[in-house]
C-alpha cells in the first residue's frame, strides 16, 4: 500500500511538471482500472481521514422517491449537512475551497454559504462503457498537439491521464446517454440583484460517441449534436440553433441558426469560444456553457495536481427545485445546493501563443469519478480573478451516470450572475435517439415553414 501511495504522489508531481506528457499507458497500468482504480479512473480507495469513502459501484438504481422525468428528486432522504462554511469560518477550510468560492463567501457574507453533506460517490456507467474505457486506456491517442484524439470510442478516452489536454478530452467525451430531451431556462441577474428571464427553450441532444453499436472504426468523429428552439419570451419565440461538435481540429464546430424575422437558416460560425451567448442575453460566453463547451484549441492545458476540494455534487435537490426556490438574489440558494468533499483534478488553461480569448487564464476542477467540471475560475489579462462558475452535477440512475447541464457564471467585477440551462420547473428525460437528419439546418427550416 505504501508503494502505491508513493507511486501516486510521484506521478502527480511529474504530471504537474509536464514530464509525462508523451508517456503511454501500458497494459499493466490499464489493469489498475480493474483493481485500485474505478472503471472510469478515479481512486477506488477513500481518503485516510475517512471523509471521502471508497467507491463501491456508484448509484445504478433510483431510490424509492419522487421522480421528475428521469431525475430522482431526493437521493438521500433525511440526510442533514455535517456543517456549514460561511464568511466567518472559511479560514478553517481555505485549502479545500477554490479562489472563486472564497470570493463569493467574501462578496455575499450575509447570504452565501456551503452546506457540506456526507460524501457519496454515486458515479457509475453501463458495463459496456466501462469495458470501452478499459480498451481506450491503451488504444486512444491524443494527437494534433492535444487538439484531437484517435482510436477512441464509447467511454472515457484517457482514464489514466498523462497531460492536461487529456483531462479536457475526458470531459468533452464524458459519459452521456445516446439522447436526451428537456426544456431549460436562462436567467440573468444584474448588479442590483434584479433577475430576468433571458430565454426558455426546448432542447434535444444526441451523442454519437455513445451509440452502443459503434466502434472507433465506424465513429464519424462527431461527439455532440444539439437542436433547440426558443419558446419564450415572445419576441424570440421560434428562433432555433443547431450545433455539431467533432474531434476534427480543422472544423471542430458546425452551427446553424434560424431567425424568425429573416425566415431562413444561416450558418453561425461565431457560436463558439468567447462570443457572448445570445441565448442568455450575452451575459456569459458560449464556451462557459456547462463549464466548457467547445474545442480546446485556444488554450495550453496543464495538470496542476489532484486534491481534495469542496464541490457541488449530487445536486438532484437543486436541479428539481422550482426556479423561485433554486435562485436567491445574487447566487444559488444555499438551502438547495449540496456540497461534498471529493478528490478533483485541477487543470490550468492558459491562452496559447498567437491565440486570443477574453478569459486568458482559467482553472478547472474535474471530479475524479465522473470527469465532470464542477467549478471553474477565470482570470483577466492582469491575472485577477474575474469570473467563477458552479456546475452542479446530478445523478440519473437510468443511464446510470452522474451528469450535468446547468451552469452558473458569476462576473465578480460586474456583480452579475448568469444561470443557464436550468432544469428547474422542467423535466430531463433520457429518450431514444432520432435520425441524425433531425439535427440539421434543413430540418429546422422545413419545420419552421410549416
Amino acid at each position: 500500500m505504501m508503494n502505491r501511495v508513493v507511486t501516486t504522489l510521484t506521478v502527480t508531481a511529474m504530471l504537474a511538471a509536464g514530464t509525462l506528457a508523451n508517456a503511454a499507458v501500458t497494459p499493466e497500468q490499464a489493469n489498475d482500472l480493474k483493481t485500485t482504480l474505478t472503471p472510469l479512473g478515479g481512486e477506488k480507495a477513500g481518503n485516510a481521514a475517512g471523509t471521502i469513502p471508497p467507491w463501491e459501484g456508484g448509484m445504478t438504481t433510483a431510490p424509492s422517491v419522487e421522480m421528475k422525468g428521469d431525475v430522482p428528486v431526493e437521493l438521500f432522504p433525511g440526510e442533514d449537512p455535517l456543517y456549514s462554511i460561511n464568511a466567518n469560518n472559511m479560514a478553517q477550510y481555505t485549502d479545500k475551497l477554490t479562489e472563486g468560492t472564497q470570493a463569493l463567501l467574501k462578496k455575499y457574507p450575509g447570504s452565501f454559504r456551503l452546506d457540506v453533506y456526507p460524501t457519496h460517490r454515486t458515479a457509475a456507467a453501463p458495463t459496456w462503457i466501462n469495458n470501452n474505457t478499459y480498451e481506450n486506456a491503451t488504444r486512444c491517442k491524443n494527437i494534433a498537439e492535444g487538439m484531437s484524439v484517435e482510436n477512441c470510442f464509447g467511454g472515457i478516452p484517457f482514464p489514466i491521464p498523462q497531460a492536461g489536454s487529456e483531462v479536457i478530452w475526458n470531459f468533452l467525451l464524458r459519459i452521456e446517454s445516446e439522447a436526451t430531451e428537456f426544456r431549460f431556462s436562462n436567467w440573468v441577474t444584474s448588479s442590483d440583484g434584479s433577475r430576468s428571464l433571458a430565454t426558455l427553450n426546448e432542447q434535444n441532444w444526441q451523442h454519437p460517441y455513445y451509440y452502443q453499436e459503434g466502434s472507433p472504426e465506424s465513429w464519424s468523429g462527431k461527439y455532440f449534436m444539439q437542436r433547440f428552439a426558443t419558446i419564450d419570451p415572445p419576441f424570440k419565440a421560434g428562433e432555433s440553433l443547431v450545433i455539431h461538435d467533432s474531434i476534427n481540429p480543422d472544423s471542430p464546430r458546425q452551427a446553424w441558426q434560424y431567425l424568425v424575422g429573416q425566415r431562413r437558416v444561416r450558418r453561425a460560425p461565431t457560436v463558439a469560444y468567447d462570443t457572448p451567448d445570445f441565448v442568455a442575453s450575452g451575459a456569459n460566453y458560449f464556451d462557459e456553457v456547462m463549464g466548457f463547451l467547445g474545442h480546446p484549441d485556444r488554450y495550453d492545458w496543464k495538470i496542476v495536481g489532484k486534491k481534495e476540494m469542496y464541490i457541488p455534487y449530487n445536486a438532484n435537490g437543486f436541479i428539481t427545485a422550482s426556479v423561485e426556490d433554486a435562485l436567491v438574489t445574487n447566487h444559488l440558494n444555499p438551502d438547495k445546493l449540496r456540497w461534498e468533499l471529493h478528490r478533483v483534478w485541477e487543470v490550468e488553461a492558459n491562452v496559447k501563443t498567437g491565440k486570443r480569448h477574453a478569459v486568458p487564464k482559467r482553472r478547472f476542477y474535474f471530479d475524479e469519478d465522473s470527469w465532470l467540471i464542477t467549478l471553474m475560475d477565470g482570470y483577466d489579462a492582469e491575472g485577477k480573478l474575474w469570473r467563477t462558475s458552479q456546475i452542479p452535477p446530478f445523478v440519473v440512475p437510468s443511464i446510470p451516470a452522474v451528469v450535468m447541464k446547468p451552469a452558473v457564471i458569476f462576473n465578480l467585477q460586474a456583480k452579475t450572475m448568469s444561470a443557464i440551462q436550468l432544469l428547474n420547473d422542467e423535466e430531463y428525460r433520457v429518450v431514444a435517439r432520432k435520425p441524425e437528419t433531425f439535427y440539421t439546418g434543413d430540418a429546422v427550416a422545413a419545420e419552421s415553414m410549416r
